[in-house]
């Protein structure tokens, strides 16, 4: 048995179904020659913390759990300066980034592909001092994802997003902000405007749900290219503005009076107020400027030959 595994799990992620399927996963990562180091997470950031101070000598770092622990895993790998190839084993209520990546949601169809598929150099995020895998949020139900209990996930799914968000649109915040970016033709440009929301993502899934910026770049999107999606939606001015857009989003669909969307790979969003983030679906902080900017290829995923 010549190669070695660090196997960072997350018991608590989805239903916690990963201890069914354990033995299993570890069945098929010792077939596939490899040594396996188990390492149950025990609070948030562990899985930070494990990966940065990991043995160099390991082949393979599995990860299982949400998109939440991926961005835990991921941050340790740049942290670490050491980079090793991760395979991921979606356990989590949405898996988005693995529904992107074309991942098997069964966990041992997964864990062939984490231990046997092809290596896929994946960009990242960098947001302030923090990373993100592929979104970066504010505004209208980002609350939602770090917000809704983790029981009410595990019985709901999706479902528990939605009901979970209609709260929100009771009492709708918003933002006067300065959004500085660089064009794909090089050039800077300069929004400024009172949004509701915004999302910055590389991905071709959010909440569950096919994104908003699939469909507008119409299969323009590719998850190594060195470019974010970013959407942003202004504030509606009455309640049939905000049905116009609720409407648009409800069929993944740009409306110019009410949303801009664009590609850039780097951006600066300022406030003269706080804004609450979100990153992969876990609360990033109360920012007044943040600065955002993507690594190309920083990482390298095991994805389906």
């Amino acid at each position: 048995m010549g190669k070695k595994a660090l196997f960072v799990l997350n018991p608590h992620s989805g239903k916690g179904l990963i201890k069914n399927h354990l033995l299993d996963i570890v069945d098929i990562v010792v077939k596939a020659d490899y040594e396996v180091m188990v390492y149950p997470t025990q609070a948030r950031g562990d899985a930070t913390r494990i990966v940065r101070e990991r043995d160099h000598c390991f082949d393979l770092v599995l990860c299982s759990g949400g998109d939440g622990t991926l961005d835990e895993v991921v941050a340790g790998m740049i942290q670490s300066g050491v980079r090793t190839v991760i395979g991921y084993i979606p356990a989590g209520s949405t898996n988005d980034f693995a529904n992107s990546l074309k991942i098997p949601s069964v966990m041992k169809k997964a864990a062939q592909v984490a231990t046997t598929g092809s290596v896929f150099g994946c960009d990242i995020g960098h947001f302030n001092d923090d990373i993100f895998v592929y979104i970066a949020a504010f505004g209208l139900f980002t609350e939602v994802s770090y917000g809704t209990p983790q029981e009410m996930k595990n019985m709901l799914g999706h479902m528990a997003y939605i009901l979970e968000g209609v709260k929100h649109l009771q009492n709708i915040k918003s933002y006067h902000l300065k959004v500085t970016y660089l064009s794909v033709d090089g050039s800077e440009k300069t929004i400024e405007d009172d949004f509701i929301y915004g999302m910055v993502t590389n991905t071709y899934s959010v909440g569950g749900f096919k994104s908003i910026a699939g469909n507008v770049f119409k299969g323009d999107i590719a998850l190594n290219d060195g470019l974010f999606e970013v959407t942003l939606i202004k504030v509606p001015r009455n309640p049939i503005e905000l049905n116009s857009i609720l409407a648009a989003l409800t069929i993944k669909n740009i409306d110019t009076a009410y949303m801009y969307s664009f590609k850039t790979g780097q951006l600066v969003i300022e406030a003269n107020e706080e804004v609450a983030w979100t990153r992969d679906g876990e609360f990033g902080g109360n920012h007044t400027k943040a600065v955002i900017a993507i690594e190309k290829e920083a990482i390298d995923l095991m994805v389906t030959k």
